[in-house]
């Protein structure tokens, strides 16, 4: 095992796919990949392409770091879910980061992540994450948006080599509000014993 960690970090929580190799107190590969679908195919290969770029291998790996939201479900669940599998199979732990941390480690102020309809995610000092309209958060002071998803992706990365070593659960999904989608309220089908 090196003596410097290595962390692999990665979020698919809004309009991208991102990811970024941390050696010690060094980012030495990151890169952002703007798009609105697609991350469940490309996160993967842009995963072996970080690693490849700096001369790592997966079992070179300390940790794994995720995004866990809030933001978008299925790209929350993409990440969490390729993160958890990763560290079950590789046997080293996986830290999951909020994007309201890595924001509060990027500025002052009121840690904002952008939602559809014109709307942040918003966490207040001693208040639940709550969803609202940007126009209100900027009311409340501050905003510390998530428009830099490079940064965003590095400090996930150097939050997850701060706490690898004392994290004892897996990577949980953060859902701020319900699921757009709703079950069916069809009856399922009768099933046929054969």
């Amino acid at each position: 095992m090196p003596s410097d960690p290595i962390i692999l970090a990665f979020d698919t929580s809004a309009a991208h796919c991102a990811a970024a190799l941390l050696h010690g107190d060094t980012i030495v590969a990151s890169r952002v990949e703007p798009m609105s679908r697609g991350q469940a195919e490309r996160l993967m290969p842009l995963l072996e392409e970080i690693l490849a770029e700096a001369d790592c291998t997966w079992r070179d790996l300390t940790a794994i770091g995720v995004g866990i939201g809030p933001g978008n479900f299925t790209g929350i669940r993409i990440s969490v879910s390729a993160a958890r599998g990763l560290a079950l199979g590789l046997g080293i732990p996986a830290v999951g980061v909020t994007g309201f941390d890595a924001l509060a480690e990027i500025g002052d102020g009121i840690p904002a992540i952008r939602a559809p309809r014109e709307q942040v995610y918003v966490a207040l000092p001693g208040q639940d994450p709550a969803l609202m309209a940007q126009e209100q958060a900027e009311s409340l002071g501050n905003l510390i948006l998530n428009d830099d998803a490079d940064v965003l992706v590095n400090t996930l990365a150097r939050l997850t080599a701060q706490r690898w070593s004392t994290t004892t659960q897996p990577p949980a999904p953060l859902y701020v509000r319900p699921a757009d989608a709703a079950p069916s309220k069809d009856s399922p089908p009768v099933l046929l014993d054969g």
